[in-house]
């Protein structure tokens, strides 16, 4: 049974869930004769810390500190990913919505290690898809990014498991803070306390723009439609609106005529393009997107053969979003010798 070197570039919840998750599924892994030890962490606080040897991270690494390591560390990613012996990349940092940078040269990084390169960071896929996946085939490595989209639902997994199936167009609800926001609002909160309840459980962060001009949402579609369709897209050419322009009254007054407002992530192929956007809609209570409600979200996919096929995901949490990254680990070293 080979040992993966795995390293984990970001140290916030989602890869602190991930290391969580790898423990608790060393059953699972070792009935696929997959075997590991974390080599390398990296984030702000913590610089880059290797050991090919192994690093103790249990229960999540909560207590870890800089201190804990010996004072002479890498101090770049290309250092830091051959002192760790890299066999794998996880990449959890921060998105950068206009470049996708640091997390692409992160990437690029890891595969010219030759590290399979795994991540959550969608600006990766908007920004480099073609460029990075080019890469990774040339190295026969994997890029693989579940994560990006819908937490840990297998988007991106599905299609590669629907050969000759022709994707014609996608809707859906996609960014859970707005959901969140909207659905407070419906009942009874302002939008200034509905965004404070969404930042209270997580959901939203402490400056949500993000989220609420619906810059994430738009991240999604893109992604969605260059790695799906096939399309090159770029953001501006996404049709985007927020929740902004939305007052507490014509949310509550939408949900009592029966069609509650969504903002909804939309696209459609258009000769050899696509035309997408992110706009918040009036949808009526018999649309399957009506009843998605909170931290929900759900995409339906409009295809050449298979009618009705959607995806919904109730409530998720960071370890849905660890569990994608799990699976693509899992995919890329299933096929290594």
């Amino acid at each position: 049974m080979r040992t993966c070197n795995l390293c984990l570039l970001g140290f916030g919840n989602v890869n602190r869930a991930l290391v969580r998750l790898l423990e608790k599924k060393q059953p699972e892994l070792r009935d696929r004769e997959i075997a590991y030890r974390i080599t390398g962490v990296a984030s702000r606080r913590l610089g880059w810390i290797a050991d090919p040897k192994g690093l103790s991270l249990s229960g999540g690494a909560g207590a870890l500190a800089r201190e804990d390591f010996p004072a002479s560390q890498p101090s770049n990613v290309r250092d830091w990913l051959r002192a760790a012996q890299a066999n794998v990349l996880f990449e959890a940092t921060s998105l950068n919505v206009d470049s996708g940078q640091p997390a692409i040269d992160h990437i690029r990084a890891a595969l010219e290690n030759g590290a399979h390169a795994i991540t959550a960071n969608k600006g990766t896929v908007v920004h480099a898809y073609q460029e990075l996946r080019t890469l990774a085939a040339c190295m026969k490595r994997r890029f693989l990014f579940e994560s990006t989209v819908m937490d840990g639902a297998p988007i991106f997994a599905l299609f590669e498991s629907l050969p000759a199936l022709h994707l014609c167009g996608f809707r859906g609800i996609l960014n859970s803070t707005t959901n969140t926001i909207l659905t407070s609002m419906e009942r009874g909160l302002s939008f200034e306390q509905s965004l404070k309840h969404a930042q209270d459980i997580g959901v939203a962060e402490t400056d949500p723009t993000h989220d609420v001009e619906g810059w994430d949402a738009t991240v999604k579609v893109a992604a969605l439609v260059i790695v799906l369709m096939g399309v090159p897209i770029t953001l501006s050419a996404i049709e985007r609106e927020g929740i902004g322009r939305l007052s507490a009254e014509e949310v509550r007054a939408a949900r009592a005529e029966g069609n509650p407002y969504k903002l909804v992530c939309r696209a459609q192929r258009d000769g050899s393009g696509a035309k997408a956007s992110v706009c918040p809609e009036k949808i009526p209570l018999s649309d399957p997107l009506a009843s998605i409600s909170g931290t929900s979200s759900i995409i339906h996919f409009e295809t050449d053969i298979l009618p009705g096929l959607a995806i919904t995901e109730i409530n998720p949490g960071v370890e849905t979003t660890a569990y994608g990254m799990l699976a693509d680990f899992i995919r890329a070293v299933s096929g290594d010798p």
